[in-house]
């Protein structure tokens, strides 16, 4: 059995549509400190989310030849602005996906990536921008749940990705 990338790109857009929508009600969110021992490149939460954005548009910009985007001027504290930003690498990334050659996605790409030379295929890098995004959106969960913030189920067997629904039913009472 194989499932289609296709299957990660919708369920990380619906992933990010409950991201945005909560984050729209609690903005504050973005300024939970990532703790003590945080990589030194993510202070806060804003941070992490602006990173999840950032690497799906420079993979894209590596996969089409295009010089890299400084994204630190991006704030890390607006909620619209960040996920204005990552509608503009999803849809990028989409681009890609969709006018890439067939036999392009398997030959073997070299990349300059922080101070060596990395080596993959499209389809690897592709895969990587969307497991990368589903694990950091797992350290955003968790980050706000440890500062007090409950959230929602943001597991793919929630999402309406590939079928099926999740309802809560009313409390049985006995009478």
């Amino acid at each position: 059995m194989q499932i289609d990338i296709g299957v990660l790109v919708d369920y990380t857009d619906w992933e990010r549509q409950k991201w945005h929508a909560w984050l729209r009600q609690h903005p504050e969110a973005l300024k939970i400190s990532m703790g003590a021992n945080c990589d030194t490149r993510f202070q806060v939460v804003g941070d992490l989310v602006r990173h999840i954005f950032s690497a799906e548009k420079r993979y894209v910009e590596r996969l089409s030849d295009q010089p890299l985007t400084d994204t630190a001027g991006i704030p890390n504290d607006n909620v619209e602005t960040l996920f204005q930003f990552g509608q503009q690498s999803r849809l990028d990334l989409k681009n890609v996906i969709q006018r890439l050659p067939a036999p392009d996605w398997d030959a073997m790409k070299g990349f300059d990536f922080f101070g060596g030379v990395l080596k993959a295929t499209p389809k690897k890098i592709v895969a990587h921008v969307l497991t990368h995004e589903i694990r950091h959106w797992g350290q955003v969960a968790s980050m706000c749940r440890l500062n007090g913030f409950k959230g929602e189920f943001h597991d793919l067997l929630f999402s309406p990705v590939l079928g099926g629904e999740f309802r809560r039913e009313q409390a049985k009472t006995s009478s």
